[in-house]
């Protein structure tokens, strides 16, 4: 399997994931150290960056994460800055999921917000990767303001619902030029198989893993499966038809006997 490279650095794992909801920090430690993933997403909001003896920062204290803070909480682009300006301060890192989702019900980022942040936080250094709506325009727009990467909706965050939008989707993996990270909505292995398979670079995934009866079994389960559907898209699999084709080829042989 090809490794992912995001703004010149290489990742072995293309599953990336979420810090949130787990049911103690060791649990949450476990289950993310059997996902394989190299890159993980944690909340300024639920971290304390003044204080050295955070709940959650010495879990993450690990050779095998880096840090990807994200501005979940934020509800528009200037708070967005606000926030990645003291995240690069406090955990010494440019690299930033952008997240802005003034509404709190259905939690869906904000198009126009999220540019014109994702915008200005290029200009200061930052490696921003934006959490989106699965709009190829808005997608293309972002890539030219400079992001490393593009993190369009499966379907809503936590809603386990699967690639709702797949059909844009597929419209952005096929136009973009920067990865593209399948963000919120993948409840299933079979979710995460379904999206590396159409060729997208990775997937996040928090909420399916936080909420299993087993964290570390399931985390081991997406690994499996990420590692599978970009195994198949790397293979290249057989195109889909309507009528059926023998495996074999058809004879007579019966007849002749």
């Amino acid at each position: 399997m090809k490794p992912l490279v995001i703004a010149g650095k290489k990742f072995n794992s293309r599953l990336f994931t979420g810090t949130g909801k787990f049911s103690s920090g060791k649990l949450m430690q476990d289950a993310l150290l059997a996902s394989g993933s190299e890159l993980v997403t944690v909340a300024l909001k639920r971290i304390d960056l003044k204080n050295q003896e955070d709940e959650i920062l010495p879990y993450l204290n690990h050779s095998q994460f880096n840090l990807l803070p994200n501005t979940s909480g934020v509800r528009n682009a200037k708070e967005a800055i606000f926030a990645a300006q003291l995240a690069r301060e406090a955990l010494e890192t440019n690299w930033l999921k952008l997240e802005i989702h003034p509404d709190p019900k259905y939690l869906l980022p904000d198009p126009i917000e999220t540019l014109k942040a994702a915008e200005e936080l290029v200009k200061q250094g930052f490696i921003v990767l934006p959490y989106v709506n699965a709009d190829p325009v808005l997608c293309k727009r972002l890539e030219e303001v400079g992001t490393a990467a593009v993190m369009p909706l499966g379907s809503p965050i936590g809603s386990n619902s699967g690639l709702q939008t797949k059909a844009m989707l597929e419209i952005i993996i096929e136009q973009s030029k920067v990865p593209v990270v399948i963000d919120a909505g993948i409840g299933a292995p079979s979710h995460a198989a379904e999206a590396l398979e159409m060729g997208a670079d990775a997937v996040l995934i928090n909420t399916a893993m936080a909420v299993s009866a087993d964290p570390v079994k399931i985390s081991i389960a997406f690994k499996m499966a990420v590692e599978a559907g970009r195994m198949a898209f790397e293979a290249k699999m057989g195109k889909s038809v309507k009528e059926a084709v023998a495996s074999s080829p058809l004879t007579a042989f019966l007849d002749e006997l």
